[in-house]
């Protein structure tokens, strides 16, 4: 990547005995929409808070357009951050929440209104300058919150869960007004989330965290399609994994014993008696009412889910363990006590390296 706006070098964050963030190494390209991703407790609102100055590095180096920023105060950083509580002054106007910073820094009065109604309209919130906080519904703090981030024309915005507090429609509609307004503006966003759906519609790429550790950083649809790990697999959208052993390899096809059964998946960078994990989507399996070739899978109808856009069946096999797969209707053909063979296409599969 040629001159990332921001760079984070062997970065670690302890606290007392606990390493929450460890041997971090990830670069971030001015305009980009990167997500750090990951269930709580994981590090990622601590290594944002580490960019913003909030948090001090145990270890390792953080750069801001090649500088380093340790010895910096937060307000000499050139980011912003939105927090999820938007943390806006009660007592004042939308306008004068936004105008704060500008305030503060004494930038003169009529590039002040300039600024802050540009902003306004940027956020669909033009008419709304004279309201207090608590005549607004919360998609609108949230609004106010990121005008007053962006009035300062930071180079980075930096995003703490700043939707969690919103109810599921208006979080989804601020998801795409948000990235919207970041194509907009060719402002790096930095953006936490534990809501895998919310990181797979906003982001240019991914950081997926897990126990202090970056486990994969990529595009969404590699995130989603090639996991890299049996916790990304399971982590990122819904995945049937199994454990088993390499029995066979003919060209890059594998077949894998497991608990369950036999199967097939495709892997070149396998061999013979290795462990592994196989991790298939519930979409892009199938079963059968007769067994399959590759494939020594049978399992038991439980019962099916509906979900308004896809009917899940689950289904319980041999060692206890339930997988689901996905239609977009009910398969008419089976019901619940159904004895059927499980099978998918081998390259639909991801074989994951079992991890030391």
């Amino acid at each position: 990547m040629n001159n990332p706006i921001i760079s984070l070098e062997g970065v670690e964050k302890r606290f007392g005995s606990n390493l929450v963030v460890k041997k971090m190494n990830l670069e971030i390209a001015e305009g980009e929409f990167l997500t750090l991703l990951g269930p709580s407790g994981c590090g990622k609102t601590t290594t944002l808070r580490m960019i913003a100055g909030f948090e001090e590095a145990s270890a390792g180096v953080i750069k801001v357009e090649g500088e380093r920023i340790e010895d910096k105060e937060p307000f000499q950083r050139n980011v912003n951050t939105v927090f999820q509580n938007y943390a806006l002054f009660p007592h004042m106007t939308v306008f004068n929440n936004v105008a704060y910073g500008l305030t503060i820094k004494k930038v003169p009065k009529p590039e002040i209104q300039e600024r802050v109604m540009e902003m306004l309209r940027l956020v669909q919130l033009e008419g709304f300058e004279k309201r207090k906080p608590d005549e607004l519904s919360g998609g609108q703090k949230q609004r106010v919150a990121i005008a007053r981030a962006l009035v300062n024309r930071p180079k980075v915005l930096l995003l703490d869960e700043p939707l969690g507090a919103l109810d599921l429609k208006l979080r989804k509609q601020m998801q795409i007004e948000l990235k919207r307004l970041q194509k907009k503006l060719g402002i790096t966003f930095i953006y936490v989330t534990h809501d895998q759906e919310e990181a797979l519609t906003m982001s240019d790429r991914i950081a997926v965290m897990h126990d202090g550790v970056l486990e994969q950083l990529d595009v969404p649809m590699e995130i989603y399609e090639h996991p890299k790990t049996k916790f990304v697999a399971g982590f990122i959208g819904e995945s049937n994994i199994f454990d088993g052993k390499v029995t066979d390899k003919k060209d890059n096809v594998l077949t894998v014993q497991t608990e369950a059964g036999m199967m097939q998946v495709c892997g070149a960078d396998f061999e013979v008696g290795e462990e592994m994990h196989v991790a298939i989507r519930p979409e892009y399996m199938d079963v059968s009412k007769t067994p399959v070739e590759g494939f020594d899978l049978p399992g038991t109808v439980k019962d099916f889910i509906y979900q308004g856009t896809v009917v899940k069946t689950a289904l319980d096999i041999k060692n206890g363990q339930e997988i689901k797969y996905s239609r977009f209707e009910q398969d008419t053909d089976i019901a619940e006590g159904n004895q059927v063979y499980v099978y998918w296409r081998p390259e639909k599969a991801v074989a994951i390296k079992k991890s030391m």
